[in-house]
């Protein structure tokens, strides 16, 4: 089999199985509204609840990252998968809030997914072509629509129970799909043909001491964290403003998440064609004007509410890819590591946004308090950006 066939035969499978990973790790956001129920949870409770997967599939990122470095991106992920799907079983027998909690930290493997499939994509393509690759793995995001438009109705009909039992198998199913498909990627197999040896951990670690990846890290908090944290508020703020039903409201989180996720592609394709740093400009720019209107005017319609947030995720889909476009270029052997703690940082933001959303509607009782939060998170990284260019620029001038 050819190079080229081999590369888009570990896109295709990666992609496929980070959608069912990205399903699995937004399972709350549909499961959590009737567990609120049951377990009549307050609204701080209910964020934490929502955020406590994104909370350990962010911070297993790294690790996630450089095992994937060392030990090839077919066997880590194939793992991951596998323990997230236990992890998603075992949720299903929890009674209690401690108990569901504690469930939640092992779904959330399933998110750490993103640091293994980035690490094993990029080293199958070249420096013309990795923006655009790396787009279209993250169009994974989309397993996030797929569980806001089906869980609903699995829900109503069989409970949230067994929604979480069939969400696992489907996981399981992937997890051993992707084994018996996939290759190992050509640095590892190449280490194996020849018997090299691993790096040392520090080699590993050492760009993380660099300022510049801890400010790419900051662009994906809002990027990807605050997608994420929209994604899992939006039915409960469909809810709670404008009186949809769950299934209504799951279907429009849906629909939210669907081109938000399709168009990251678009965006690596742009940051390949014009550069990531062009399409960061634009996302930053967009976004402030998107969450000031949203923060603004809490009286807002539907119909113009929803045309407002649609734009808003379009633009974030467009600067997550945007900033993995930047990790191989300037970090081409350190893609793991580099990638892991950018996407761990990232997937933070999406485990403190959600908490400190409903923290802000229990203390202020406004629903448009998440828009402020958002909109001082894009001035910040658009500021940010802008001085470190400026003094780049100053300095080679200077030279």
């Amino acid at each position: 089999m050819s190079l080229n066939a081999n590369s888009n035969r570990a896109l295709a499978l990666s992609t496929a199985a980070f959608t069912v990973c990205f399903a699995v790790w937004t399972i709350f956001s549909i499961i959590g509204i009737q567990i609120k129920q049951q377990l009549d949870l307050t609204e701080t409770q209910f964020g934490l609840l929502v955020g406590m997967p994104i909370l350990t599939g962010s911070l297993v990122r790294i690790v996630l990252g450089v095992a994937t470095d060392r030990l090839g991106g077919r066997a880590v992920y194939t793992l991951t998968m596998l323990a997230a799907a236990v992890a998603t079983f075992l949720l299903s027998w929890a009674t209690t809030y401690p108990q569901m909690l504690l469930a939640a930290l092992g779904v959330g493997l399933a998110g750490g997914s993103f640091a293994v499939g980035v690490a094993y994509v990029s080293r199958f393509f070249d420096g013309t072509r990795q923006g655009t690759a790396l787009g279209i793995f993250g169009v994974g995001n989309v397993g996030a629509a797929v569980t806001k438009f089906a869980a609903p109705f699995v829900m109503v009909a069989l409970g949230w129970q067994a929604t979480a039992q069939i969400w696992a198998g489907v996981l399981a199913l992937t997890a051993l799909a992707f084994w018996a498909l996939s290759k190992d990627d050509p640095v590892t197999a190449a280490r194996r043909g020849t018997r090299a040896p691993l790096r040392s951990l520090r080699a590993e670690f050492a760009p993380l001491k660099n300022l510049r990846v801890w400010r790419f890290s900051a662009y994906y908090v809002f990027s990807f964290g605050a997608f994420v944290a929209l994604a899992l508020w939006l039915p409960h703020y469909l809810i709670g403003v404008y009186g949809f039903d769950v299934k209504t409201a799951g279907m429009v989180g849906a629909a939210y998440s669907i081109p938000a996720s399709i168009f990251r592609a678009y965006g690596g394709v742009l940051s390949d064609r014009i550069g990531a740093r062009t399409v960061l400009y634009a996302t930053f720019a967009v976004s402030l004007g998107a969450t000031a209107i949203l923060a603004l005017s809490p009286g807002l319609s539907v119909a113009a509410f929803l045309a407002v947030i649609f734009v808003l995720g379009f633009v974030m889909s467009l600067g997550k890819a945007a900033v993995y476009k930047h990790i191989p270029t300037y970090y081409p052997q350190n893609v793991g590591a580099v990638g892991g703690l950018v996407g761990m940082i990232g997937g933070l933001g999406g485990f403190v946004l959600p908490l400190l959303f409903g923290w802000l509607k229990d203390q202020t009782g406004s629903w448009s308090s998440c828009f402020v939060v958002l909109f001082l998170l894009a001035a910040g990284c658009l500021a940010w950006m802008h001085a470190s260019i400026r003094q780049t620029r100053i300095a080679a001038q200077a030279a």
